[in-house]
């Protein structure tokens, strides 16, 4: 079963893929239905092999493979493993998929491209259970590029606007970067090992075999590899491509930034993480922390909904990689699960309330008004009940607020940064992250109200403002039941007495404990020394952003642009997103530029230069060869034909044939010879 099974699952996108790409025009509805059907039944398939295994085989890791590529000596194998890693996430992905699939159906209504659109919806849910099923790493290296490729046609999906296909191009060249150092690391496993399945490597590693028997090279190759999860998940300094990936379809921005192609990176980590040495663990922690800061701050001034989702997605992701750098690897993986629900409704949500603002700006003929600016917005709480509800649930769970699934993943990702920092004296991993705990909460309820709260910016366009149909918004009440603290631990204030945290333990078996000071059983003592503190504290800066945005914006006690003006330069660089994409079209882009053209001078002056003088020496060469050969050689043989002609023709008349000529000849020869020898 535990061949069949997963493998049903992994190809049943692929097949909704390939009906709908070939004959998705032909059906009913363009098959829309066939394609969230097979979605469904993924899901479920999925729901009863968590259940099993969960049951059944509750601390195993299940895998089975076959020869999939012999070279040599060499043998690749094509395998799947089944942990309560892979278990789980196979839930979470079929989970948002599907109902992403269903909401589509309502906010995709009458695209042009609509059953190619479903029909990469499958694609890329196909390449993202590979990644998950896969039991070695060249494998799931394919599957990675596969969710790039799908990833880069859904985010161009409107590619008749520049703007998004600019997106999709932005996105697919920058993972490229990450996805090259990814590889780097991965032919350094292989030459140290001869193996990419991840368990062969695990007991080389555990066996104390290092690659090229030093643990510097393990580090690089965990580094390296690590790459790979910087430009999928969008960590610095690789984030740029996430926001503008907006410009895709709102459904699409669900599926890529909740639990599929961003959370691939996170997943990564957590998948080698026994390979990991204490010192790339402890750059994988900072690069979390300072992608979760940037974001954060670069989150609390934008305007547009999808790009504040954006940037919060970002720090979020920053929080789980931090989380597995200091070794709290079930929180920083239990984050990724509840991420998924929440975030994913709230992308939904700002696509229910922008799904509703163009519907009432088409009314109103009015193509000036940007319809995803909170500017515009304000006062849709009663236009739109249902999604302002299930936003709030979504908004309570990412700000950390008690009673939500995000409370319980945060509240133990801070009390794992606080127990590492005590341990190992890294005290700006603590501080960062409770300082994006309550920036979350401001530019969260600052999103929510100036979306729903107080008076509508233009009173006849909310007017035409309605309730998203059903399809649209059960998907929401869903993922809003999700994001609650019962469905992980029926203890609102304590995760680790959940199933989750009995279900996924740190792998760390394998790992000999001199490589990783943070896995000692020293640091779950620090965890539960300072679980306390770290939860007080995170309830109390969380309200603090929450009163400080109910201040501001609800209350109008402080006044934005004041803080803005006394912000000054602050304001500015978070507004201009710190100059990120500045800096780096004038570095990168403009610099290949310069280069290019610098190539291109040497390849005309002197490339071409040294073509050139070649064929002009040439051609002088081939000249004065001519000449002698016309001239020199040519006249010599003439000449001596001449003189034999001539030779001949004076010789033609001595041989005349008579032979009392030839005999005068010879007495006259004669006569002469005896004159000169007398």
């Amino acid at each position: 079963m535990f061949t069949q099974l997963p493998l049903t699952i992994l190809l049943l996108p692929l097949l909704a893929f390939i009906l709908l790409i070939f004959f998705g025009k032909r059906l009913p509805r363009q098959g829309d239905w066939l394609a969230a059907g097979l979605m469904t039944l993924t899901l479920l398939l999925s729901l009863f092999l968590l259940l099993f295994k969960l049951n059944a085989y509750p601390g195993e890791s299940i895998s089975s493979s076959f020869d999939w590529v012999v070279v040599g000596s060499q043998t690749i194998g094509f395998g799947i493993m089944i942990d309560n890693l892979a278990a789980v996430m196979l839930v979470v992905v079929t989970l948002v998929s599907t109902l992403v699939h269903y909401f589509s159906m309502g906010y995709m209504k009458d695209d042009v491209r609509y059953s190619r659109y479903f029909a990469y919806l499958g694609l890329f849910s196909f390449s993202m259970l590979g990644i998950v099923l896969t039991n070695n790493i060249l494998l799931m290296y394919v599957f990675w590029e596969l969710v790039g490729i799908s990833s880069y046609l859904l985010i161009g999906h409107w590619y008749e606007k520049k703007s998004a296909s600019n997106a999709a191009n932005k996105a697919f060249i920058v993972n490229r970067v990450g996805d090259f150092g990814m590889f780097i690391g991965i032919m350094i496993l292989f030459l140290s090992f001869s193996t990419f399945t991840f368990e062969a490597i695990f007991e080389s590693i555990s066996a104390g075999q290092l690659p090229f028997g030093s643990e510097g090279w393990l580090t690089a190759a965990g580094i390296l590899i690590f790459c790979g999860a910087v430009g999928k998940s969008a960590q610095f300094p690789l984030h740029v491509w996430l926001p503008d990936a907006m410009e895709g379809p709102t459904p699409v921005s669900a599926l890529i930034h909740a639990a599929t192609m961003v959370a691939a990176g996170v997943y990564l980590v957590a998948r080698v993480f026994p390979m990991l040495t204490a010192d790339a663990l402890l750059v994988i922690a900072y690069i979390g922390a300072i992608t979760a800061l940037i974001a954060a701050t670069i989150a609390i001034t934008q305007f547009d909904i999808k790009k504040v989702l954006a940037y919060s997605t970002i720090s979020q992701l920053g929080y789980m990689i931090m989380a597995l750098g200091v070794g709290a690897y079930t929180a920083g993986f239990m984050h990724l699960v509840t991420h998924a629900a929440f975030k994913a409704g709230l992308f939904l949500g700002a696509g229910s309330v922008i799904f509703g603002m163009h519907a009432a700006l088409h009314k109103l003929h009015d193509h000036d008004t940007d319809a995803q600016d909170i500017r515009n917005m304000g006062g849709l709480k009663s236009r739109m009940p249902a999604t302002y509800w299930t936003f709030l649930i979504f908004t309570l769970a990412i700000s950390g607020i008690p009673l939500t699934s995000g409370f319980l993943s945060k509240d133990e990702i801070l009390a794992g940064t606080l127990a590492f920092s005590t341990l190992n004296g890294h005290w700006l991993l603590p501080l960062i992250g409770f300082l994006v705990a309550g920036l979350t909460a401001f530019y969260m309820f600052r999103l929510l109200i100036l979306t729903f709260h107080g008076k509508p910016v233009n009173e006849k366009m909310i007017e035409g403002v309605t309730e998203s149909p059903k399809v649209m918004t059960i998907p929401l009440m869903i993922l809003a039941a999700l994001s609650l603290f019962f469905f992980y631990s029926f203890n609102p204030f304590g995760a680790s007495s959940g199933w989750f945290y009995s279900a996924i333990e740190r792998p760390l078996s394998m790992v000999p404990e001199l490589m990783q000071p943070a896995a000692y059983p020293v640091f779950y003592e620090a965890v539960s020394s300072v679980h306390s503190f770290a939860m007080l504290l995170s309830i109390l800066i969380a309200g603090a952003g929450v009163l400080m945005a109910l201040a501001v914006y609800q209350w109008k006690k402080v006044s934005a642009d004041d803080l803005a003006k006394r912000a000054g330069v602050l304001y500015s660089g978070s507004v201009n997103k710190w100059y990120f994409d500045e800096i780096y079209d004038t570095v990168f882009v403009n610099g290949s530029h310069v280069i290019m053209k610098m190539l291109r001078w040497f390849d005309e002056n002197i490339i071409d230069g040294i073509v050139n003088g070649s064929a002009v020496i040439t051609l002088i060469f081939s000249k004065v060869s001519g000449w002698i050969d016309t001239n020199i050689v040519d006249g010599l043989v003439n000449g001596t034909a001449s003189t034999a002609n001539k030779a001949g023709g004076l010789l033609s008349h001595i041989q005349t044939g008579k032979v009392q000529t030839y005999l005068v000849y010879v007495i006259f020869s004669f006569l002469v010879l005896f004159v000169l020898f007398l």
